[in-house]
Protein backbone atom coordinates (compact mmCIF):
# COMPACT_ATOMS: atom_id res chain seq x y z
CA UNK A 1 0.00 0.00 0.00
CA UNK A 2 1.03 3.66 -0.56
CA UNK A 3 -0.12 7.00 0.40
CA UNK A 4 -2.24 8.34 -2.03
CA UNK A 5 -4.61 11.19 -2.34
CA UNK A 6 -8.31 12.03 -3.40
CA UNK A 7 -8.54 16.07 -4.48
CA UNK A 8 -11.79 17.60 -4.73
CA UNK A 9 -12.65 21.60 -5.61
CA UNK A 10 -16.04 22.22 -3.95
CA UNK A 11 -17.80 25.21 -3.35
CA UNK A 12 -19.49 24.57 -0.18
CA UNK A 13 -20.47 25.67 2.96
CA UNK A 14 -19.77 23.53 6.32
CA UNK A 15 -22.78 20.78 5.81
CA UNK A 16 -22.21 20.96 2.08
CA UNK A 17 -18.28 19.94 3.16
CA UNK A 18 -18.93 17.44 6.05
CA UNK A 19 -21.68 15.56 3.30
CA UNK A 20 -18.66 15.50 0.94
CA UNK A 21 -16.48 14.17 3.82
CA UNK A 22 -19.06 11.67 4.37
CA UNK A 23 -19.20 10.59 1.11
CA UNK A 24 -15.41 9.36 1.14
CA UNK A 25 -15.67 7.68 4.16
CA UNK A 26 -18.90 5.50 2.99
CA UNK A 27 -16.19 4.95 -0.06
CA UNK A 28 -13.68 3.79 2.09
CA UNK A 29 -15.26 1.84 4.54
CA UNK A 30 -15.74 -1.37 2.87
CA UNK A 31 -12.42 -2.02 0.83
CA UNK A 32 -8.80 -2.45 1.96
CA UNK A 33 -8.04 1.40 2.78
CA UNK A 34 -7.54 3.80 5.54
CA UNK A 35 -7.84 7.36 5.63
CA UNK A 36 -4.53 8.85 6.85
CA UNK A 37 -5.36 12.57 7.10
CA UNK A 38 -7.90 14.88 5.66
CA UNK A 39 -7.22 18.87 4.68
CA UNK A 40 -9.50 21.56 3.63
CA UNK A 41 -7.46 24.23 1.78
CA UNK A 42 -8.09 28.10 1.14
CA UNK A 43 -5.17 29.24 -0.50
CA UNK A 44 -2.56 27.41 -2.18
CA UNK A 45 0.88 28.65 -0.68
CA UNK A 46 3.49 29.99 -2.63
CA UNK A 47 1.79 30.10 -5.84
CA UNK A 48 -0.26 33.05 -5.38
CA UNK A 49 -3.56 31.45 -6.17
CA UNK A 50 -6.49 31.25 -3.17
CA UNK A 51 -9.22 28.50 -4.23
CA UNK A 52 -11.13 31.54 -5.03
CA UNK A 53 -9.18 31.99 -8.09
CA UNK A 54 -8.80 28.37 -9.11
CA UNK A 55 -12.67 26.96 -8.54
CA UNK A 56 -14.11 30.32 -9.47
CA UNK A 57 -16.35 28.81 -12.25
CA UNK A 58 -18.16 26.40 -9.21
CA UNK A 59 -19.78 29.77 -7.81
CA UNK A 60 -20.37 30.09 -11.56
CA UNK A 61 -22.21 27.12 -11.74
CA UNK A 62 -24.09 27.34 -8.57
CA UNK A 63 -25.49 30.82 -9.54
CA UNK A 64 -26.85 29.48 -12.74
CA UNK A 65 -28.08 26.24 -11.65
CA UNK A 66 -29.91 27.94 -8.52
CA UNK A 67 -31.17 31.60 -10.01
CA UNK A 68 -32.16 34.10 -7.38
CA UNK A 69 -31.03 31.53 -4.57
CA UNK A 70 -28.50 32.98 -2.06
CA UNK A 71 -24.59 30.89 -2.23
CA UNK A 72 -25.31 31.73 1.75
CA UNK A 73 -22.00 30.43 3.78
CA UNK A 74 -20.55 28.48 0.60
CA UNK A 75 -16.76 29.25 -0.73
CA UNK A 76 -14.41 27.62 -2.80
CA UNK A 77 -12.53 24.86 -0.97
CA UNK A 78 -9.98 22.40 -1.66
CA UNK A 79 -10.52 18.89 0.22
CA UNK A 80 -7.57 16.33 0.34
CA UNK A 81 -7.60 13.06 1.78
CA UNK A 82 -5.01 10.80 1.79
CA UNK A 83 -5.45 7.23 2.04
CA UNK A 84 -3.40 4.25 2.43
CA UNK A 85 -4.08 1.70 -0.22
CA UNK A 86 -3.28 0.02 -3.64
CA UNK A 87 -3.75 1.98 -7.02
CA UNK A 88 -7.08 -0.12 -7.79
CA UNK A 89 -8.75 0.46 -4.63
CA UNK A 90 -7.76 4.80 -5.17
CA UNK A 91 -9.36 4.09 -8.36
CA UNK A 92 -12.62 2.09 -7.37
CA UNK A 93 -13.07 4.97 -4.20
CA UNK A 94 -12.83 8.23 -6.11
CA UNK A 95 -15.23 6.66 -9.08
CA UNK A 96 -17.56 5.31 -6.06
CA UNK A 97 -17.10 9.33 -4.96
CA UNK A 98 -18.00 11.02 -8.32
CA UNK A 99 -20.65 8.83 -9.02
CA UNK A 100 -21.94 9.90 -5.23
CA UNK A 101 -21.55 13.05 -5.95
CA UNK A 102 -23.29 13.04 -9.44
CA UNK A 103 -25.69 9.89 -9.84
CA UNK A 104 -27.19 11.50 -12.89
CA UNK A 105 -24.02 11.29 -15.04
CA UNK A 106 -24.59 13.87 -17.86
CA UNK A 107 -27.99 14.33 -17.27
CA UNK A 108 -29.19 18.25 -16.87
CA UNK A 109 -29.15 18.31 -13.53
CA UNK A 110 -28.29 20.66 -9.88
CA UNK A 111 -25.61 19.68 -7.78
CA UNK A 112 -26.46 19.61 -4.19
CA UNK A 113 -22.47 20.83 -4.12
CA UNK A 114 -20.74 22.25 -7.14
CA UNK A 115 -17.54 20.32 -7.06
CA UNK A 116 -14.60 18.83 -9.65
CA UNK A 117 -11.87 16.09 -9.16
CA UNK A 118 -8.60 16.92 -9.34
Amino acid sequence: MRTRELRFGLYADEQGLAWVVRLVEDAVGPRSARIIGETVIDAFPGSGLSTADMYDFLAEQWDVEHPGLSSGARRPVELRVRLACSLRTWRAIRRTVIETLCPEGSAPHSCRVPWMAR
